[in-house]
């Protein structure tokens, strides 16, 4: 299935190995850097974040594994996993 990842970062240099964790489980089809952005409110004492979106071709049974891999970084503010 297609679906469209969208995630924030603190740092810049953590998108490798974001990316590298994706890559594990997905193919990446798309990649978009948005910039960094002044947040409109703080999150996790965060007022500024980087800003990406990744297409991916993800099976749906490792959707979960995937969503538990990114809980546990500490550097990814938000992210949102979406079908496209």
């Amino acid at each position: 299935m297609n679906y469209e990842l969208t995630f924030l970062l603190k740092e810049e240099a953590e998108l490798k190995n974001i990316k590298d964790l994706v890559e594990s489980f997905a193919k990446i089809t798309g990649e978009e850097k948005w910039g960094e952005k002044t947040l409109a409110f703080s999150i996790k004492k965060n007022n500024r974040a980087y800003f990406y979106n990744f297409n991916l071709e993800l099976s749906k049974e490792k959707t979960n594994e995937l969503k538990k891999k990114l809980n546990f970084n500490e550097k990814l503010i938000r992210y949102l996993l979406l079908v496209k």
